[in-house]
């Protein structure tokens, strides 16, 4: 089970109505959170969201409206009597601003680390989930980030049998050991079925559409991805600025391949209605939808 909640929706300042952008995703009881503007913590806490649970942090890139609101969130983190060890991880620059935005937040209770990322794309993990960060482009270096949750087969009793697998070791081996006995290799393989479908989260933010993306984004029950601009008459300023029409993160959406649902993000401020521009989107994917602070949904498998 993946629990997603789009804390704020808007892009380049927080108005009053619209905190910036950034993502929760709970996994067996931790959280990591995707980007940190000014004014996320209240967001989070708006939407009903624990801090406590925050393990990593995963900055895009190091423009304000996506990492300012760090030594804030830190601060309240520590009052709130955290000890467990906090990960920040970006592209390259993200310790520079680390360090900078840390002189009004100098002393902490909790051990913080940073790690900057160099490669077009890299496997991390979280919890029980494949990580990976892969590079977007925007005006300076940029990450996109996607969660996939996996999902062993189920148990296969007749097989089990049929290899020879004594008993005792069928619960063993569906929790995944591998067990050496009586001169034997027992492995899960022999007692389980084929890997079923799993749960996976894309999250994309200020950039230009790329084949890359689209590639990322495959297979996901939930793909959330910027659409700056809802109007296709703004398409040279998306383009000026490095950001996204509706239509075009859309497209990517449908060009991806198995994509559920299509979450739209990182609105402008000029935009106050971004559901005036739905259909556009619609038109395209359907199942798209233009979130609001604190949309919120919790993923779970199939049930076969």
């Amino acid at each position: 089970m993946l629990d997603i909640c789009l804390s704020g929706t808007g892009g380049t300042l927080p108005q009053t109505d619209r905190w910036l952008t950034s993502l929760m995703v709970r996994c067996n009881g931790h959280a990591a959170l995707i980007d940190c503007g000014e004014g996320t913590q209240i967001a989070l806490q708006k939407a009903g969201q624990n801090l406590s649970p925050i393990d990593i942090i995963l900055i895009t890139h190091i423009h304000a409206d996506h990492i300012s609101g760090l030594p804030g969130l830190l601060l309240t983190m520590g009052k709130m009597g955290r000890t467990e060890p906090v990960s920040i991880i970006g592209p390259v620059g993200t310790e520079h601003i680390v360090n900078s935005l840390r002189c009004i937040a100098p002393f902490l209770t909790f051990e913080l680390t940073v790690r900057e990322l160099e490669a077009e794309e890299t496997l991390l993990s979280f919890q029980n989930c494949e990580l990976k960060a892969f590079a977007v482009e925007h005006d300076l270096p940029c990450l996109g980030y996607s969660f996939s949750l996996p999902r062993a087969g189920k148990f296969d009793a007749a097989r089990a049998k049929e290899l020879g697998v004594p008993m005792p070791l069928w619960k063993r081996l569906q929790k995944g050991e591998t067990i050496e006995q009586d001169g034997r290799t027992y492995t899960p393989d022999m007692v389980m079925g084929a890997p079923r479908r799993g749960l996976k989260v894309t999250y994309c933010t200020d950039s230009r559409p790329l084949p890359s993306i689209a590639a990322a984004a495959a297979g996901s029950d939930l793909f959330i991805c910027e659409g700056m601009y809802g109007d296709d008459e703004k398409l040279d300023k998306a383009v000026q600025n490095k950001h996204m029409l509706f239509s075009e993160a859309a497209q990517m959406a449908a060009q991806a391949g198995g994509v559920k649902e299509l979450w739209l993000t990182h609105y402008s401020p000029s935009m106050p209605n971004p559901e005036d521009y739905l259909d556009v989107a619609r038109a395209i994917f359907p199942n798209t939808h233009t979130p609001k602070d604190g949309w919120s949904k919790t993923l779970v498998f199939d049930e076969a």
